[in-house]
This record gives structure tokens, sequence and C-alpha cells, in this order.
């Protein structure tokens, strides 16, 4: 059975993103090869990605266009080559390769996709879709890239009005002064 895994890099401010849709600058400040391995190793292990519209829409137009960089190259294939699922109420279809867009409610279909596979399931960006999820604890586990940068303003990675606990399970620190947190929620 598959694991849902929601991966974020994220502010010491909490924010995933800055103050206008993908501002994401700031990823640089934690970008190195410690997380590409790391993002490797974590897109090896997926047979499925997860995402809602606007990410799904940003992640679409970077990585196909970033298969040819040789330094990003390896991850534009995973992400690129794997599966995806889009949860949108808006998009009419999707056109990236390997994806389709959900036909269910999220809470119908995480625990569907769940059942289908045994590989993890990666939950990028997608901060309202991700609130959805968490409000049903749908998550397995959190895995945040914490950046050494306070933005001030931006969206939120976990919505004012979500309240939960986690349980801890490691904190990495990166030679680029960020740290890889990993937490399961309380039941």
């Amino acid at each position: 059975m598959r694991k849902l895994i929601m991966w974020n890099l994220i502010t010491l401010d909490g924010r995933f993103e800055g103050p206008t849709p993908w501002s994401l600058d700031w990823h640089q400040s934690i970008w190195g090869p410690e997380l590409e391995q790391l993002s490797l190793e974590q897109l090896k292990a997926a047979d499925l990605l997860v995402f809602g519209r606007a990410t799904y829409e940003g992640m679409a137009t970077y990585w196909q266009a970033a298969e040819g960089d040789a330094a990003e190259g390896e991850v534009a294939k995973f992400m690129n080559r794997l599966p995806k699922v889009v949860f949108s109420h808006t998009l009419e279809r999707v056109e990236w390769a390997h994806a389709r867009l959900a036909t269910q409610d999220p809470a119908q279909e995480i625990p569907r996709l769940k059942a289908e596979g045994s590989g993890d399931m990666l939950l990028f960006g997608s901060a309202n879709l991700a609130a959805t999820l968490m409000k049903l604890n749908l998550i397995d586990e959190y895995r945040l890239g914490l950046a050494p940068v306070v933005l001030g303003d931006g969206a939120p990675l976990f919505q004012p009005q979500l309240s939960m606990g986690f349980r801890f399970l490691e904190a990495r620190p990166l030679a680029s002064g960020g740290v890889i947190l990993r937490y399961l929620p309380k039941a």
C-alpha cells in the first residue's frame, strides 16, 4: 500500500512561496548537492506524484523545459516520467506526460490511490489540496526542507485555521544551512 508524503520547501516563517504565485527564488538558499540527492532518492521511491491545479501548472512548465538542462536533467527525467494525478475543479485536461485529472473528490480518490500501488505518493506544493488532505488525515508523512530565509509575506503552507500535532522522525542539517525535517501526524 502506498504512503502519501507531503514534500515542501518552506521558509523559517512558514511560507512555501513568496508574495506572488511562483516567487520561489529563495529555494536557491537551500538547494545544493545534498538536497538534489534527497530529491532523487524520494523520486526513486515514488510511483505517483500528486498536485493541485496551480502547482501542476507551474511544475509542468518548469520540469518539461528542464529535462535538457545538465544540472537538473536527472531530477527532470523522474518528474517527467512518473505518473501524476492532478486535482482540479477548473482544468478540463492535463498535458504533462503521464498526468491525469482526478475524477473524484480527494476524500475518495486518495484512499483508492493508496490501495493501488506500493511506492510512495509525493504531494508537492499544492497548499489548498494539502490543507484538505490534512483535515481528512490522509497525509502519512510530512517532509519539509526548512530554508534559512524569512520572507515576511507570502503563502503559508499550513493554513491558520488548521490545528494538528506531529510526531518527530528526523532532522537532517544541510551544508546550505537548511534542515530536512520529517514528521508523522499524531493519531
